[in-house]
């Protein structure tokens, strides 16, 4: 069976790009650089289903884009996570938080209703992305 983004990331994330490994989505809330990484294997709920090396590779890709995000957008602090409680494919967030978030110093989730970006911003966002991307040590698919 292949990969396939489930029906609820669809409609809440904007395409990034696809690594060798995991496909880079931004989270469609400008309250927060919000990136989610889903490992592109098919019937993966939690990190656990991965193998050994499909795991370090997925982890050098979280690594990837936790440096974007410091770097493009000066992160003071990086959250990683892979909850699944509402989504049961294995995604894993990444999110650059900051002293004066609306969240801070609590997590992001159920906190405020999702803002989200504008098609220009959004635009502007995917294009700095996927550049820092193509920059990084791991080369997109």
């Amino acid at each position: 069976m292949p990969f396939a983004l489930h029906e609820r990331l669809e409609a809440d994330t904007l395409f990034i790009k696809d690594l060798t490994h995991s496909r880079v989505l931004l989270m469609n809330d400008n309250q927060y650089p919000w990136l989610i990484l889903v490992p592109r294997y098919p019937n993966l709920r939690d990190l656990h289903d991965l193998s050994k090396d499909q795991l370090t590779e997925v982890m050098e890709e979280v690594r990837l884009v936790s440096d974007i995000l410091v770097e493009e957008f000066k992160a003071f602090k990086i959250n990683v996570a892979a909850l699944g409680n509402m989504v049961p494919q294995l995604h894993i967030h990444v999110i650059a938080r900051y002293e004066d978030d609306p969240a801070w110093p609590g997590p992001v989730w159920g906190v405020h209703p999702a803002k989200a970006y504008d098609s220009n911003k959004a635009q502007a966002l995917k294009v700095i992305l996927e550049t820092a991307i193509e920059r990084g040590s791991i080369k997109p698919e």
